[in-house]
């Protein structure tokens, strides 16, 4: 039973920031350790694609939900969310808008993250223009990369951009491996209402 002492329910939606693009999208995926095992939900995946209303000319939301359950015995290797964000260049040809990542929040509640993007840059002014001009910008080959160190301080990379997800976080059993990450305001009878099997 220790495997299923310790499990993790999010629940997120994404709100991006890139000014001067339209028509974008994301794709998800989870990084996680070892000791890490989702029991439940899409390990990753695709949104829809948000354009610019005439109302809000500047803003772009997904409200794309995510949910998913892990369970684990140890907290190393807590998850992180990697997201990736494509949108058409000029030429109608889609190129990716920004690679980031940030650690699922390990107190239980409703959070905000926003995180800084970035995209790779290529090393010179003709690969620049190459890539530019065929529609083959620099880009990962596996996005999770985003959320490991392993050859970063290598990479050529620029910021552009922000995406902010809201998570909705409930833990359990972790008091009984000896981990208190429960705020003093924990006893939210809204979070219990809506979640009642995981207070059981």
């Amino acid at each position: 039973q220790l495997c299923r002492n310790l499990s993790t329910f999010v629940y997120s939606f994404s709100l991006p920031q890139f000014p001067g693009f339209d028509d974008l999208y994301c794709k998800f995926c989870f990084v996680y350790g070892q000791d890490w095992v989702p029991t439940a939900g899409l390990e990753e995946g695709i949104s829809q694609i948000t354009s610019k209303s005439d109302v809000a000319p500047t803003t772009l939301v997904w409200n794309f939900p995510i949910d998913i359950t892990f369970k684990s015995t140890n907290p190393s290797g807590w998850p992180q969310i990697v997201v990736s964000v494509y949108g058409p260049d000029f030429f109608g040809n889609d190129v990716v808008r920004g690679y980031g990542a940030v650690h699922v929040p390990f107190t239980p509640g409703r959070h905000t993250r926003t995180i800084a993007m970035f995209v790779p840059e290529s090393t010179s002014r003709l690969q620049k223009f190459t890539s530019w001009f065929t529609g083959r910008r620099p880009e990962f080959t596996d996005p999770k990369v985003v959320a490991q160190g392993e050859g970063r301080e290598v990479t050529r990379v620029r910021s552009q951009g922000f995406v902010t997800i809201s998570f909705n976080v409930v833990t359990k059993d972790m008091k009984k491996l000896g981990y208190d990450v429960s705020p003093s305001d924990m006893q939210n009878p809204s979070l219990q209402q809506s979640f009642p099997h995981f207070f059981q």
